[in-house]
């Protein structure tokens, strides 16, 4: 298949071209800089005409629609880039997608789900009302809206993924990053953070994800939604805790809050979905994901200090 990854110098969006090529497909790829790869373009999905340059010059089979601002505190402090590139973006993906007919893969987030106390299932969006608690979140779902409006004016075909927090090698570290990001940075830097213990989340390894990402071009079903995620349901503690043993350091920098407000407090998922049409199969558990990602940011960030007990799993 000839495809298209929009955000593909992102951490899901590096890992995910990898294994489509790994597969024998044609990827092309675009995100916001210059970059060396020759199947790379400059786009900035949010510039309909920088958009339109991408798909005048080569047809598409399936477009994976990843670009998109990343974060609910970024979304407040940045807010006019988050509204443009996640809602407008996605709407200029819509209108080449109306007009060239190619297959799409939107990208949403499993904060959507916003103040849902139960367990996640894909349909619980259907059934009943729920409130988005930040403005990412509202973005996405806004998106999940756009996606499915299109399909019923103009008989778009397209497949929605939502993703539960995912992490690992390759992401950068921002104070705006995921918060397994942000834990395993400061930890290494001795820099203070803060822990909220009514907070539990399903933590995703970055490859775990791809693979289940990938297959849906050979099981490709018009209208789905997917949650994507992992079997570990976990407190936010847990994270700060395994980081610190494999580190060989205390809690002495941590501070312990209640909750953080304007996110999801806890994120149970149903999987059952993406396990049957997907072959979603997570197989690597929170406490060498973490490994892992600490091993790639003390390379990365030339840091030093040893990393105990680091399992030798494949990263890409």
């Amino acid at each position: 298949m000839k495809i298209l990854v929009t955000g593909g110098l992102g951490t899901v969006g590096n890992f995910l071209v990898e294994e489509l090529r790994l597969r024998g497909h044609d990827v092309w790829m675009c995100d916001l800089y210059h970059h060396h790869d020759p199947q790379y373009m400059r786009c900035d999905v949010s510039q309909y005409r920088q958009l339109e340059c991408v798909f005048e010059s080569r047809p598409f089979d399936y477009v994976y629609h990843l670009a998109a601002e990343f974060g609910r505190w970024n979304g407040e402090d940045f807010f006019e880039n988050l509204w443009c590139s996640n809602t407008i973006g996605t709407k200029n993906v819509l209108r080449m997608q109306e007009k060239h007919g190619f297959r799409l893969v939107y990208f949403s987030s499993s904060e959507v789900y916003g103040d849902w106390e139960g367990v996640m299932s894909e349909d619980v969006m259907d059934r009943y009302e729920v409130r988005q608690l930040n403005d990412y979140a509202i973005t996405k779902w806004v998106g999940e809206m756009q996606v499915l409006n299109s399909a019923r004016m103009f008989g778009t075909e397209s497949v929605r993924v939502r993703l539960f927090n995912l992490y690992g090698p390759g992401e950068k570290y921002s104070n705006y990053r995921s918060v397994n990001c942000l834990f395993c940075y400061r930890a290494l830097r001795d820099i203070p953070y803060t822990v909220y213990l009514n907070h539990h989340r399903s933590s995703t390894y970055v490859t775990d994800a791809t693979c289940t990402l990938a297959n849906i071009v050979d099981n490709f079903i018009p209208g789905e939604a997917y949650n994507i995620g992992s079997g570990e349901y976990h407190d936010i503690k847990t994270v700060s805790d395994i980081i610190l043993d494999i580190l060989g350091k205390d809690d002495r920098l941590v501070t312990y809050c209640e909750s953080e407000p304007f996110t999801t407090k806890n994120k149970r998922i149903d999987m059952a979905k993406s396990v049957r049409n997907l072959d979603h199969q997570p197989k690597v558990p929170l406490d060498e994901g973490l490994r892992l990602t600490l091993e790639w940011m003390k390379e990365y960030y030339y840091l030093e200090g040893e990393i105990r007990n680091t399992p030798r799993l494949m990263v890409v």
